[in-house]
């Protein structure tokens, strides 16, 4: 299948269970409602997937991996894997791997790993290897939560760093909310015919971004240089494939240099598509 216009992901194959899996033409990857619709799929609000026909739980369970822990009423759906969970009414929505729970109410959408929820009530991990700490009403309509990004730079293009420097993974966000993020970015320079090893550059980042019900996104962003030595970078929190964002770094021409981000997160959703 061709990709669609203005989408970089593209469907890859349909599962037992009916979910459709996207790829990037590398990896696999999660689709959103607006990739997903594109190519004439079912997208289930109820638990943020892709469909070609209804899925059929009992088979899906079937699958479920016997390595997890469920301490108190909660609900490990098909193909999870070595997951701890402990409370209340917690579940994590298939195909998770190493994941840890504490807490009421909380909720791991499919495919996500090496993802935590600790404490709270309410939380919606929707991010890969995010850590969350829900905060009440509703799910998702309140949290706090951090997401780690890596990757590397050799010129001076723009370059999109992912969750965990994985290649394929970015923040994916809510429509009616408000996303407030506080970033620190370290790029370390290793050497290069134009660098320095050694030199580095420290950036923080705060600001918040604005994402309406059609995932548009209006932004408000501000940067300050707390440390630098030599020549290095700039970053920024900018738009990615469909409804993502992510860290985005500019290097030097000539100057190889590693990059690793730590991005909090501050998340309201509203209970309406008010905007």
């Amino acid at each position: 299948m061709e990709y669609k216009k203005g989408h970089k992901i593209k469907p890859k194959e349909t599962s037992e269970t009916g979910r459709v899996i996207f790829t990037d033409g590398t990896n696999d990857v999660s689709p959103n409602q607006i990739s997903c619709e594109a190519y004439g799929y079912k997208w289930n609000k109820g638990n943020n997937t892709c469909s070609a026909f209804p899925s059929n739980f009992k088979i899906s369970k079937l699958f479920k991996n016997t390595t997890n822990t469920n301490i108190g009423n909660n609900k490990a759906e098909g193909s999870t894997e070595n997951t701890f969970i402990s409370g209340q009414k917690n579940t994590t929505k298939g195909n998770n791997r190493n994941i840890i729970i504490s807490g009421e109410n909380h909720q791991v959408e499919n495919n996500i790993k090496n993802a935590s929820v600790l404490g709270g009530t309410y939380g919606k991990v929707i991010r890969q290897s995010e850590v969350v700490i829900g905060g009440g009403e509703a799910l998702g309509r309140n949290q706090t939560s951090i997401v780690q990004f890596a990757g590397s730079t050799t010129n001076n293009t723009a370059t999109d760093l992912t969750i965990q420097g994985d290649t394929s993974s970015y923040l994916a966000v809510q429509n009616n909310s408000i996303l407030g993020f506080e970033v620190k970015v370290i790029g370390l320079c290793s050497g290069g015919s134009s660098g320095t090893a050694g030199d580095y550059k420290y950036i923080e980042i705060k600001g918040a971004v604005q994402v309406d019900n059609g995932y548009n996104l209006t932004w408000s962003q501000s940067s300050t240089t707390i440390a630098s030595v030599g020549t290095t970078g700039t970053a920024q929190m900018a738009a990615v494939t469909d409804p993502n964002i992510t860290v985005e770094v500019t290097g030097t021409s000539n100057v190889n240099i590693q990059w690793f981000a730590s991005v909090q997160l501050t998340e309201k959703k509203l209970s309406t598509d008010t905007f």
